[in-house]
């Protein structure tokens, strides 16, 4: 099949006619005089590399942690989702089983815990850290799962404190995956816990708003998350329904601590019922914040794709899959609202209007 995207927008501003065949991106033309079977017309709509979204629950029957594939993804204009620990060893056979037959692409975190989220509090129980069931696991899905993930807050560890997290790190270098933390409510006190954090670990819910965060009233940056940063951990939204605050994420860009990634932490109740909704609401926090567009794409897409060791899903360019999203930037008002239950009232957000995905285009 060939397609071509006329008139559409990059996000430096540049306008151009994507020419796509068979799945693969074969020319950019001058606006206006691309070919293909099929044109769709992007005229003022903006385009980019499909948009990763890094911290998603993706198994639909897990409550509350659970939401359809396609609806999380593809749906909503993201062509990658990577699913952020909702299986541990028992179930990821299943999860990547669902992966491929959806049409959004999909890949994962595993939970340390052998349950995963069957339950929340996970890692309370040494007995559910068990490294055969785990080391299976790596082995069976090795392009599936990119890394590891643990939560680490109260409610989660219980009275094991930083046990679950030593032994995560253990693992982690262990196998040569990343470690995709969870911080929140302590104790363990956050200093501890972002301590134990290598290069290329990923904290998520960095800007919430809870006592035990990386930010102190005064707003500045405790001193573990600049050792952290300087040793090259990963700052990740993972917006949630608990873990984003706005006054958290102004206090970070004040003191220039920026995200790498911007991720939903979405799941069915805060996709229907808010305050996440989606990526496309979540990336227009940051546009209110004051991110550039460019700043705020980039961080679902190249950075994204980084992290991933997939560097060919963040760009544009001949002879790489076509996989695109196409969103409007629309000058309107619309309420926004972080996980305290503020709002603020923006000038303008990001709406999807299609995907294109292995060279096939979806309307949104």
């Amino acid at each position: 099949m060939e397609l071509v995207l006329q008139h559409a927008t990059l996000v430096n501003g540049r306008t151009v006619d994507i020419v796509i065949a068979n799945g693969i991106i074969v020319e950019l033309a001058a606006a206006g005089q691309g070919k293909a079977e099929t044109s769709i017309d992007c005229s003022g709509l903006y385009v980019s590399s499909g948009w990763i979204d890094l911290h998603v629950h993706a198994m639909a029957e897990l409550a509350p942690y659970g939401d359809d594939i396609d609806e999380i993804g593809i749906k909503q204009g993201v062509t990658t989702i990577v699913d952020a620990g909702s299986c541990g060893a028992d179930r990821i056979d299943a999860l990547q089983e669902r992966a491929a037959t959806a049409k959004t692409r999909v890949l994962s975190f595993l939970n340390i815990s052998h349950i995963g989220l069957e339950r929340v509090d996970e890692l309370s129980r040494l007995a559910w850290l068990d490294e055969q069931r785990l080391a299976a696991a790596l082995n069976r899905h090795k392009d599936f799962i990119i890394g590891l993930k643990a939560r680490i807050s109260r409610s989660v560890v219980k009275e094991l404190g930083l046990e679950p997290l030593t032994i995560a790190r253990k693992w982690s270098k262990r196998y040569g995956l990343p470690l995709m933390v969870h911080i929140g409510s302590g104790p363990p006190n956050i200093t501890d816990v972002i301590g134990q954090l290598q290069r290329d670990d990923i904290v998520t819910h960095f800007l919430n708003g809870k006592a035990n965060n990386l930010f102190s009233e005064s707003g500045q940056p405790i001193e573990a998350l600049l050792a952290a940063i300087a040793r090259g951990i990963r700052l990740d939204v993972g917006h949630g329904t608990a873990s984003f605050s706005f006054e958290t994420a102004e206090k970070a860009k004040a003191a220039g601590i920026h995200p790498d990634t911007i991720s939903t932490d979405i799941y069915r109740n805060n996709r229907m019922n808010g305050p996440v909704y989606s990526l496309a609401d979540t990336m227009s926090k940051f546009l209110l914040l004051g991110y550039s567009l460019q700043q705020v794409v980039m961080m679902v897409t190249e950075h994204a794709a980084a992290i991933l060791n997939r560097p060919e899903l963040g760009s544009i360019s001949i002879g790489g899959a076509a996989d695109i999203t196409l969103f409007e930037l629309r000058q309107e008002a619309k309420r926004l609202v972080d996980s305290e239950g503020q709002e603020r009232l923006a000038e303008q957000h990001i709406k999807v209007r299609g995907v294109v995905r292995d060279g096939t285009y979806n309307a949104c």
